[in-house]
């Protein structure tokens, strides 16, 4: 006789924070890849510093201020940031919708600094090698950036809604956990940008 043990999950949770969350996973995966998108690009800038005689080519170093700035607050983002998780965690709703609109209206400063960015970078594109991957490398973190910003802003409007349900809170913290990654990967294309061309 052909026994079929059954087991009732319908108890299980439909969703999880860190780890047991499915999105979780997704975004490690996806920082993976941008991780190697960042590490090639930066391969590629130390290349063409090492073969060139002089670094930066036919341009002075950006300046120092945009990115100076934005360094600043993408360190101290990190603190309503971390408590955005917290509030997440204990599904407290008005926290989330508050510390939500602090993340976005970051994140919105942020993207106006670095169109100062890009605008005090002293060259263009289309200069020469050195304003290419310069150029290169700010576009993809700037991308990275107005993902995330994005993803804040949607999250933010959904949490204003009917959509406020428990799985929300662990989007938010996959966000928070995203927003991470692209504060840690600012911090070396922050000197590599900045202070290499002053080496």
């Amino acid at each position: 006789m052909r026994q079929t043990i059954v087991r009732d999950v319908s108890d299980l949770p439909t969703y999880g924070y860190g780890p047991r969350s499915g999105p979780w996973w997704g975004a490690m995966g996806f920082m993976a890849l941008e991780g190697m998108g960042f590490a090639i690009a930066i391969g590629a800038y130390l290349y063409l510093y090492a073969v060139n005689p002089t670094w930066p080519i036919s341009a002075a170093p950006p300046d120092l201020w945009p990115g100076t700035v934005e360094t600043v607050l993408y360190l101290l983002s990190v603190i309503p940031n971390e408590y955005t998780s917290r509030v997440a965690h204990r599904q407290d709703l008005r926290k989330t919708r508050l510390m939500l609109i602090v993340m976005a209206l970051i994140g919105i400063a942020l993207l106006i600094l670095r169109g100062f960015e890009f605008a005090h970078l002293n060259t263009r594109w289309d200069n020469s090698a050195y304003g290419s991957i310069v150029w290169l490398i700010l576009g993809l973190h700037t991308t990275h950036l107005a993902t995330d910003v994005g993803d804040t802003v949607v999250l933010a409007v959904l949490m204003f809604t009917r959509h406020a349900k428990p799985r929300r809170f662990s989007d938010v913290t996959d966000n928070v956990f995203y927003w991470n990654f692209v504060v840690l990967a600012w911090l070396p294309l922050y000197v590599l940008l900045d202070w290499v061309p002053r080496l």
